[in-house]
């Protein structure tokens, strides 16, 4: 029974610190789009991957490359 004494304040100090943290992340914009990180997964912002042969799908004779010094052939 002595141990409530100290468990239940010290269980009320938890939850007074949890509710803060909570709206301090509701208040900084913390929950503000939700589902901004799972679109940001699924867009295709990457480069195309190397082929087999060194270059990048779409490079051939004539293409345009993001690097200045990348060449193309002879």
């Amino acid at each position: 029974m002595d141990s409530l004494y100290l468990l239940i304040p010290v269980a009320l100090i938890f939850v007074a610190v949890a509710v803060k943290l909570l709206l301090w992340a509701i208040d900084s914009g913390q929950y503000d789009d939700l589902d901004k990180e799972g679109w940001r997964i699924l867009a295709d912002d990457d480069k195309p991957a190397h082929r087999a042969d060194g270059q990048r799908e779409g490079d051939g004779p004539g293409a345009d490359s993001d690097d200045p010094g990348e060449e193309h052939g002879p």
